[in-house]
């Protein structure tokens, strides 16, 4: 079965059929919609895909961590066709469907989010979702601004590219809209001197305060929004201490605390969600946001939090015609029932603890391996000049991504200098392909030092 095979390609990539279809890709599709990988996919199973000229390759990237439950799970597949032999598709404005009510009682149920009550709405993208979020701050709060930070991705609509860090992803695309402010996030690993992490959370949470004084004074902040582990910033968690104290000033401000579940939310982590971390330490947040993973691969993406705020938005003011699809309601309750009977996250934290001991003996190994990180599955590799300097290596990341696509292993870049490497690997993946994926990972390492 596709599932259990190992990575095997046969010829130099992309191969004759996929050649062609890529030459036809060129011609039809926005060259804005960039791909850097020589394949095409024919079909996939848990973390394996077999492209359309027969070579087994091993995903890594999961489609950006949409598939933590793998590809063609039979159950989602079973769950998809008997919801379309009902209907495709009732809108929630018009009609109500069940799946869409199933679905948020379930959410409500397992999301950390503040609060005992809580209401969960539903969007096609973890953009929306972001977008949404911040509508829903603001409505409630009655003010105008919203602080994001460095390093943050947060989708691509006018309003979360505004709030995106990185703005190679917003060229040519502006005016952006007003009252997003940023500050620093705490990305230890740079950060300035010798400081220990006490220091530099001290440090840190200084830069916030000066966000308050020289951008937006605190009475006019709606929402403080963040990762709780970075994903295009370069896989950077949160230091729980720093997420504590950011928590107490919301709660001083009367500001919501907003956590970007997109990438980091079921199961990827070791928890269903990273913020259930943040609710054990005593400092959940109000809302949060998820997408991804939530459906397997269906569009779909959720804002939940607690029943006050929810309810004070203006009727009309959220919501569309594709949220909550009935097809992607079935496919979600599903992913969430495997997830929790399979134990997704405790194989999540398996899987990190088995790559990790090997990246570690990678990081004295190698000098251009400066630092590993991550909470769970959610992890990565920053690769730099040499340890000394910390100067960020893009040119080995491209290189190592090519040689293992090369050689039968997806994998991805991050970071705001592109010198990460991530780990997205679906959680169903065999104990056999982290072997094999490793192997091929450091075969590149070495080959392109």
């Amino acid at each position: 079965m596709l599932k259990n095979a190992l990575p095997k390609v046969t010829m130099s990539l992309p191969g004759p059929k996929a050649k062609e279809i890529i030459e036809r890709r060129a011609k039809a599709v926005p060259n804005a919609i960039k791909c850097v990988y020589p394949c095409v996919i024919k079909r996939g199973e848990g973390a394996m895909v077999e492209d359309v000229d027969g070579n087994l390759l091993l995903d890594w990237i999961g489609g950006v961590g949409v598939l933590n439950i793998g590809y063609s799970k039979p159950e989602l597949v079973a769950a998809v066709k008997d919801q379309a032999e009902n209907y495709f598709h009732a809108m929630m404005n018009i009609i109500t469907h069940e799946g869409y009510v199933t679905l948020a009682e379930k959410m409500n149920e397992i999301v950390p989010v503040k609060g005992e009550s809580k209401k969960t709405m539903f969007a096609n993208s973890g953009a929306e979702a972001n977008e949404n979020a911040v509508k829903i701050a603001r409505n409630y709060t009655g003010r105008p601004n919203v602080i994001v930070f460095s390093g943050a991705f947060h989708g691509r609509t006018s309003l979360t590219m505004a709030m995106t860090a990185k703005k190679s992803y917003a060229i040519g695309m502006g005016p952006f809209p007003d009252g997003i402010y940023r500050a620093e996030f705490p990305y230890l690993y740079r950060a300035p001197g010798d400081m220990n992490e006490k220091d530099a959370i001290v440090y840190y949470l200084n830069k916030l305060q000066q966000v308050f004084m020289e951008a937006s004074p605190a009475e006019y902040v709606a929402a403080i929004l963040l990762e709780p582990i970075q994903g295009e910033g370069g896989f950077v968690p949160a230091p729980l201490e720093w997420v504590k104290a950011v928590r107490k000033i919301c709660d001083e401000h009367g500001i919501l605390l907003v956590a970007d579940e997109v990438q980091t939310g079921f199961g990827r982590s070791g928890r269903m969600f990273a913020s259930e971390y943040w609710k054990e330490n005593g400092c959940a947040p109000d809302i949060i946001t998820t997408a991804k993973s939530i459906a397997g691969g269906i569009p779909l993406s959720a804002v939940t939090t607690r029943t006050e705020i929810m309810d004070a938005v203006t009727t009309g003011t959220i919501g569309g015609t594709y949220c909550g699809n009935a097809l992607a309601c079935a496919s979600a309750l599903q992913v969430i029932d495997i997830m929790q009977k399979e134990d997704l996250p405790g194989r999540a934290l398996q899987i990190a603890d088995k790559v990790m001991k090997v990246w570690k003996t990678w990081q004295e190994k190698y000098e251009v391996v400066g630092d590993v990180r991550g909470v769970g599955c959610m992890m990565g590799i920053e690769f730099v000049k040499d340890k000394k300097s910390k100067e960020p290596n893009a040119e080995i990341v491209n290189k190592i991504v090519q040689y293992a696509a090369q050689h039968g292993l997806l994998l991805e870049n991050a970071g705001n200098f592109g010198n990460v490497i991530r780990f997205l690997a679906p959680l169903v993946i065999t104990d056999e392909q982290i072997d094999a994926g490793l192997q091929i990972y450091e075969e590149a390492i070495k080959a392109c030092l």
